[in-house]
Formats: structure tokens, C-alpha cells, sequence
């Protein structure tokens, strides 16, 4: 059985993945004030403010690192694998981050999410490449790249809704 236009649903795949990439990256800034009060209850404002600096910067630091370390990973194992290798770990991440008790521990799970949703862009370019042809990558590219925006103009308001009936955890 084959699917008409099925590139064109892989992509839309791909664009969904990457509007849940941006929400849980956009919830740490959301979510702080509930975090810092939970874990770091008795932290000045100014050292709350430095813990925040030093998780974000291991996220960006483990993001920028996972570009690379997953462009080989999707180039070894394949795009489908890659995607799910990718998506199961930054969702794995993303739940152990309730089980954070510190800095160290929620700096590894920030770490750890950052490695694996850096594997979303080397991923959907890769996919890219395989299920468009040159004429049309650039539109395929538009369309994966705008989950990205949207998944920012929807992450702010949806985890604050979620938090009035859940807590950050």
C-alpha cells in the first residue's frame, strides 16, 4: 500500500516534532518560578537568577554539542531510527525532570534533553534531502522550520494553562 504525497505527510510529521521540541525547550522559562520555589526554596534572588544561568547554559551547551553528535547518528543509522532515537530520549528527559532533588541532577536531565532535541534539525534536514527533490526542499524546509514558531507562539500559553491544573512536575 502506498500513500499519496507521503513526503509531504513526513514532513508535516516532522513540523509536528519540531512544535513539541519548542514546547518543552520554551517550558524551564515558564515553569522557573514554580521550579526555583520547589527545589531551591532558600536561594537569594540573585542565586536562583545564577542557577537559572547555569542550567540554560548546559542546555545550549549539550544542544549545540548534539547537532554534530546526532548528524552522525542519523548518517549511521538512518532517518527513522534517528527520529526515534532522538524523540524517545528528549521524552524520556523531559519526564525525569520531575525527579530533579538539585542543580546537579536537573542540570543532567537538561543536559540530557538538550542532546536529544538537538537531533530534530540534523534529522529533518536529512529527511529532507531523502523525500524531496530539489525543486521542492525549499517549501519542505519552510514547512518543517515553521513548527519551530509555532511551537514558540503556543509553548507559553498552553504550559501556563497546564500549570493551573497540574504542577511543574
Amino acid at each position: 500500500m502506498t500513500v499519496k504525497n507521503l513526503r509531504w505527510w513526513v514532513i508535516a510529521l516532522i513540523a509536528l516534532a519540531t512544535v513539541i521540541n519548542y514546547i518543552d525547550r520554551s517550558a524551564l522559562s515558564v515553569l522557573w518560578p514554580d521550579i526555583v520555589e520547589d527545589l531551591f526554596p532558600d536561594e537569594s534572588a540573585l542565586e536562583r537568577k545564577q542557577i537559572y544561568a547555569t542550567i540554560s547554559i548546559v542546555f545550549v551547551f549539550s544542544y549545540a554539542f548534539g547537532q554534530a553528535l546526532f548528524g552522525k547518528i542519523f548518517d549511521w543509522i538512518g532517518t527513522r531510527l534517528g527520529f526515534v532515537l532522538s524523540i524517545a530520549v528528549w521524552s524520556l528527559a523531559t519526564v525525569a525532570h520531575a525527579f530533579a532533588q538539585g542543580l546537579l541532577t536537573f542540570s543532567i536531565f537538561r543536559a540530557v534533553l538538550g542532546l536529544a532535541e538537538a537531533g530534530n534539525w540534523p534529522g529533518a534536514t536529512k529527511a529532507n534531502a531523502e523525500w524531496f527533490p530539489t525543486k521542492e526542499r525549499a517549501l519542505a524546509q519552510g514547512i518543517f522550520n515553521s513548527g519551530a514558531a509555532i511551537g514558540g507562539i503556543i509553548a507559553i500559553p498552553l504550559i501556563a494553562y497546564l500549570t493551573v491544573f497540574f504542577s511543574w512536575k
